[in-house]
């Protein structure tokens, strides 16, 4: 009798009405996602020339919007906030472990086309660009225990963004979303410390942005 149930659950669902994509349509999404550099980092300059950092995973949730400008052509722009260490990876700084944090927001803009607008199975591509702020840096405990008291800054990054992703219908309104995301970003840390001066490295993040969520018809 259960079995019964479920296959005509089964079937209900993929009876009901698709969500669908029409030029005018807004569509809006919430995600979980999990952001993880990719990351080339250059030398910790001028004090330790063979050492490097490595930055941490984060998890996050995420809004985004999607405009229709045509039934295959979409606008996506999207919200998160994400937190990340960075550590040495080697000799003196791997020793003090974590160095810093700095709260990452990377608005993107991409430019979507979706393949199949009137199927249940919605898969799309995307392309675009993405700001990156760096705000609310603050070293580390072991840092600061090491060298004294430290400012850190990061700049800002421009990059580009590649997208590609699939929606699923549920049912009229609502859709299952699956969605990843590869963005390019380039930052220069710099570390004013007390006892060893000015130090800076940058850092190619570029991580994959990987998302499951929930999205609806406006």
């Amino acid at each position: 009798m259960r079995m019964a149930y479920l296959m005509a659950g089964s079937v209900a669902l993929l009876g009901a009405s698709a969500v669908q994509a029409e030029a005018g349509d807004v569509f809006l999404r919430g995600r979980a996602i999990i952001v993880s550099p990719n990351e080339d980092s250059g030398t910790i300059q001028p004090t330790f020339p063979n050492e490097r950092v490595e930055v941490t995973d984060s998890f996050a949730p995420e809004i985004d919007l999607t405009y229709m400008i045509s039934d295959h052509i979409g606008i996506e722009v999207i919200a998160a906030t994400t937190e990340h260490e960075f550590r040495g990876t080697t000799g003196t700084t791997a020793t003090i472990g974590e160095l810093g944090s700095t709260w990452v927001l990377p608005p993107t803009v991409t430019l979507q086309y979706h393949f199949a607008p009137e199927a249940r199975v919605r898969p799309y591509i995307g392309a675009g660009v993405n700001y990156t702020l760096f705000y609310s840096e603050d070293p580390s405990s072991g840092l600061e225990n090491a060298v004294g008291p430290t400012d850190v800054s990061l700049s800002d990054s421009w990059g580009f963004a590649l997208q590609a992703g699939v929606d699923i219908d549920l049912n009229d309104n609502l859709f299952l979303n699956f969605d990843v995301k590869y963005i390019d970003i380039d930052t220069n840390a710099r570390l004013d410390t007390t006892a060893i001066g000015t130090q800076r490295v940058g850092v190619d993040l570029n991580p994959f942005v990987v998302g499951i969520g929930l999205g609806i018809r406006l």
